[in-house]
């Protein structure tokens, strides 16, 4: 008797609490109240670029740990510079003889066109000599990955990368993620608002669903929580509801998409049954 009490009462205790407060994860990889407050909230699906609708990043603006390949345009040309050069703390780079010019702030056009100038104020030969300055090393823009996944850490962006290929160079989820609950975080001023939103990993992978596969920004955050004991146990419960919840609908069952996508497909019909949105 005393048994079945306790069992009651430990269930009542887990009801309560839901599907974050307990977890199988360290505390540290649930999601926090104002996070959920904030991804709950958020516009669906939000307009930002995301698969199948990327964006041009804007032009790379050198900053310091990024490195130059600073040259001649012709390479027979006499003169000689220092190879690889990573920009300093301070926002130069050694060119030996030629000085150190600040090249932090600024995009390379702006920095071939100073670096030419200044060569050619010291050479002074008759012919204008041609610099090229090429990016070889994105260190200063990155990406974070934090929570359950395998090999959390920063990544150096490109420009093409999305949610999932953040998870993957992450080496992937963990067992105990929580994989309809994970957040991509913007960077925001100390004093503005909070930008959070939803991802449906699960929608994402097994569905090939791109409404939440943003195109990842340089400082995003992409944070995998943890399961909670309930969710855990009862997965259904902890799904009900919320961003990641809507129908989902085959492309061709009925509506003369075929296999090869949906993108122009016309909406679905009242004879289309939705498919349930996946729980693990």
């Amino acid at each position: 008797m005393r048994t079945a009490a306790a069992g009651l009462v430990w269930a009542l205790a887990v009801a309560a609490v839901g599907c974050e407060s307990l977890g199988l994860s360290p505390p540290a990889n649930q999601l926090l109240p104002v996070t959920k407050d904030i991804r709950t909230s958020a516009p669906m699906p939000p307009a930002v670029p995301r698969e199948l609708a990327k964006e041009l990043h804007p032009a790379y603006v050198v900053e310091p740990g990024d490195v130059l390949l600073v040259q001649p345009a012709d390479l027979d040309a006499p003169l000689r510079l220092p190879p690889d050069q990573t920009v300093f703390a301070d926002g130069t780079i050694d060119l030996g003889v030629y000085g150190r010019p600040v090249v932090a702030g600024k995009i390379l056009a702006q920095i071939e066109a100073e670096v030419k100038e200044i060569v050619n104020a010291r050479e002074k030969a008759k012919e204008p000599i041609a610099v090229t300055v090429r990016l070889i090393g994105r260190n200063s823009k990155v990406y974070y990955v934090l929570g359950e996944v395998n090999a959390p850490g920063a990544f150096p962006i490109t420009g093409r990368e999305t949610v999932l290929d953040g998870i993957i160079t992450a080496g992937g989820i963990t067992r105990h993620a929580s994989e309809q609950n994970v957040v991509l975080s913007r960077p925001t001023l100390p004093d503005g608002c909070r930008v959070v939103f939803p991802v449906c990993y699960t929608n994402i992978v097994q569905l090939g669903d791109t409404t939440t596969n943003y195109q990842l920004q340089p400082g995003d955050r992409i944070y995998v929580p943890g399961k909670g004991l309930l969710e855990g146990l009862i997965p259904q419960r902890c799904v009900k509801g919320g961003p990641c919840a809507g129908p989902q609908v085959a492309c061709w069952w009925g509506n003369g998409c075929g296999t090869a996508g949906c993108a122009a497909a016309p909406a679905p019909g009242p004879a289309l049954t939705p498919l349930p949105v996946p729980t693990r």
